[in-house]
């Protein structure tokens, strides 16, 4: 039975170290940076964060129209937010990386695929920080459910580009 055990924890010793080849330290650390991140703004405004919503606001500032102007009261702190993961994700690379932003996908295709994925958090009515994190967080169904949707149309979309031999 002994042997048994080891053999399990030695399979999941040797599934994470190939999930995490550099450690699961940067992923917890991020991770609770990214919880506090929401909780503060949740404590502090009554608003959960998420990124789609972040746009909406920042168009409220060249839009009159009453769809962007119910967040002209909170649109100051969500720039704020918006610049902060940026800078966040600038400094992480300064620091550990060999550059800011190394990507072998073609600017056309970020471009394209940023408007499917901005079309899709307006389908989804939200985005994958407001329901993967915020949502699932507080145990929303809608946001488990969209969250699930989310995972499984990335992983066959991605299967099937594979099989395409669609490369970046």
């Amino acid at each position: 039975m002994l042997s048994i055990v080891s053999g399990v924890e030695l399979l999941q010793a040797a599934s994470l170290e190939a999930l995490f080849p550099n450690g699961i330290s940067r992923y917890a650390i991020g991770g609770l940076f990214v919880g506090l991140g929401v909780a503060t703004i949740y404590l502090a405004t009554g608003i959960i964060a998420g990124a789609s919503t972040t746009l909406e606001s920042t168009l409220s500032y060249v839009s009159d129209r009453s769809r962007f102007s119910k967040y002209r009261s909170s649109r100051d702190w969500r720039i704020v937010f918006a610049l902060a993961t940026v800078a966040g994700a600038a400094i992480w690379a300064l620091a550990f990386q060999d550059g800011i932003w190394t990507t072998d996908v073609g600017l056309g295709r970020l471009f394209v695929g940023g408007i499917l994925v901005g079309i899709g958090t307006r389908i989804g009515k939200g985005c994958t920080s407001g329901h993967g994190v915020c949502g699932v967080g507080s145990a929303s169904r809608t946001s488990l459910v969209g969250v699930v949707t989310f995972l499984l149309t990335a992983i066959v979309t991605a299967q099937l580009l594979m099989a395409a031999g669609v490369s970046p």
